[in-house]
């Protein structure tokens, strides 16, 4: 088994924020990010595929369309975006690191052929990343 990591950037923004919570509740926990205006990240998504190298292509899945399907399932939909009010899967969720990288997996799983996704990585900050393994994981 053989593992392969592509990486894609986007830029979006967000706020923290639970409906059915208080103004200060909030605020309380999420401090300054509850902020309903929102704010900003250049996020980096690291995708990782498993699977078996192709002894003719010498390749664990096709490098191009990798990308093509990053591009069409994440970047497209999540760029220049604000996710909170454009991006159907955080009209009800917070989209914190974690909510993310787990929407990202829902977005994926399936789509990328002759291989098997093993971890989606989104780094918010250089020092801020949340990994996701799968539901069962």
């Amino acid at each position: 088994m053989t593992f392969l990591t592509r990486k894609a950037e986007f830029s979006s923004a967000h706020f923290y924020w639970v409906e059915g919570w208080t103004e200060e509740e909030n605020r309380r926990v999420f401090g300054k990010c509850a902020n309903r205006n929102g704010h900003g990240h250049n996020y980096t998504l690291e995708v990782t595929v498993a699977g078996e190298v192709d002894p003719v292509s010498g390749f664990v899945v096709d490098l191009k369309e990798l990308k093509e399907i990053l591009e069409r399932e994440v970047v497209h939909v999540y760029d220049h975006r604000h996710l909170n009010l454009e991006v159907p899967e955080f009209a009800t969720k917070v989209p914190t690191t974690e909510n993310i990288a787990i929407a990202i997996w829902r977005r994926l799983e399936g789509k990328i052929p002759n291989s098997r996704l093993h971890r989606v990585r989104v780094y918010e900050m250089a020092d801020l990343f949340a990994d996701f393994y799968g539901e069962g994981a």
